[in-house]
């Protein structure tokens, strides 16, 4: 692009217009594009933080890689522990029994999933003892038939700490009045909130060795080994290179494919806001053509002497797509601005929001996020700003090509 092109492309873009209407159109495009990027770049990052959330607090509890017998038990946990350690991925493993129950208390059943744990190496693979609102995982003695509960359920319930339930096994046992059910006594030892509701209503904790003979499994038997990953979103990598590995016939499944639906519904509904959200980038990116064929029809008669004095039309596209890329260039930098600095700051801006009108978005009531988390990606802000840019800069074309094609001598006629 030659200096003097690029030089009236600016002069034009500056300069004081005889029709102040354009420069209103153009004060708009700029705006629109600057709102648009703004509201784009927060929620995406928005819904990043969510997703960051919720996947925190389901990981906290789930394993990043379940490894489990193929009829449902596994003999010889402590070999495939070990094989599974040798990946460099794996940072660690426990063992776990699971299972389907009851619980009952007073005239009130729920069903719940029940995990037999060895307290020491769970704290390992999850979260649960940071989760821990009363009482330790370490209360969870072999023996004593000792129970940790989710906050919902003792709440259904209406249990606390030092209460006792029966737990009930759907294994039945033989007696001369017919097929019963297993049932034991268990105590409350502690009661945990993971902040996800399919875990904090429906998932019991015991000890491994109490679960062994409740589920009627021998001394050495468990349902699988759970593992942690340095790297979580590696593990279905790491679960494909791990299945060689292990000499014992198991079923290898990880968190991706466990929670995929879940995961998955938050994604299409993060890639529809975006796009609906960069509609308003693309109606203020075509503003554009509004400003820059008027900016034409204001401007024949500058075009006209520009060719006559030598400039081709190819120059005279040139001109017309400085200026139309200057605003989106100008439009794109205030958005990334506004957008980023947003995204650090939406819960302060919630929160002055909330105080001034007396409302509340997420209550602690309702939600189990109470606070709007934000998470910006570098490559959702690249990405952002380079459609918007491709956008403003194809709006530039059809504008200035029109420019190119004046024909001076029209232009000139009534001059």
């Amino acid at each position: 692009m030659s200096p003097y092109e690029l030089f009236i492309g600016l002069r034009y873009t500056r300069a004081k217009r005889r029709n102040h209407f354009i420069s209103f159109i153009s004060l708009i495009s700029l705006l629109g594009i600057t709102l648009g990027m703004t509201a784009l770049i927060t929620v995406m990052s928005v819904m990043n933080g969510f997703q960051k959330e919720v996947r925190s607090r389901i990981l906290g509890v789930a394993s990043h890689i379940q490894v489990s017998g193929i009829d449902g038990k596994l003999t010889d946990w402590r070999q495939v522990a070990e094989e599974a350690l040798r990946h460099p991925e794996v940072e660690a493993a426990a063992p776990y029994v699971g299972a389907q129950g009851m619980v009952s208390f007073d005239q009130v059943v729920s069903g719940v999933v029940v995990r037999g744990i060895l307290p020491g190496m769970e704290d390992n693979v999850a979260d649960l003892g940071r989760m821990m609102i009363d009482g330790k995982l370490e209360y969870l003695v072999p023996g004593q038939f000792g129970i940790v509960i989710g906050r919902e359920l003792a709440r259904a319930l209406g249990v606390f700490t030092g209460d006792k339930i029966v737990l009930i096994s759907p294994q039945g046992q033989v007696t001369p009045a017919g097929i019963l059910p297993r049932l034991r006594q268990f105590t409350i030892t502690g009661i945990f909130e993971a902040g996800h509701f399919e875990y904090d209503s429906g998932l019991v904790l015991i000890h491994i060795a109490d679960a062994q003979k409740l589920y009627r499994m021998g001394d050495d038997q468990v349902s699988g080994v759970r593992l942690k990953l340095r790297d979580l979103f590696q593990a279905p990598q790491v679960a494909r290179e791990l299945a060689p590995m292990i000499s014992t016939d198991i079923h290898i499944t990880d968190w991706s494919r466990q929670h995929a639906n879940y995961f998955r519904a938050i994604q299409i509904e993060k890639r529809m806001l975006g796009l609906i959200l960069a509609l308003i980038i693309a109606v203020a990116a075509f503003n554009i053509v509004s400003t820059l064929v008027m900016t034409v029809t204001d401007k024949q008669s500058d075009i006209a002497i520009l060719r006559t004095l030598g400039a081709s039309p190819r120059s005279i596209m040139k001109v017309f797509i400085v200026q139309g890329t200057l605003i989106g260039i100008l439009g794109t930098t205030l958005g990334v601005i506004g957008g980023v600095s947003l995204a650090y700051n939406v819960e302060a801006v919630i929160g002055l929001i909330e105080r001034v009108f007396s409302v509340q978005f997420l209550s602690r009531e309702v939600y189990y996020i109470s606070e709007i988390p934000s998470d910006p990606q570098l490559a959702d802000v690249i990405t952002v700003a380079a459609v918007s840019f491709v956008l403003t800069l194809l709006a530039t074309l059809y504008p200035s090509y029109r420019a190119s094609r004046v024909n001076p001598a029209e232009a000139l006629r009534y001059e």
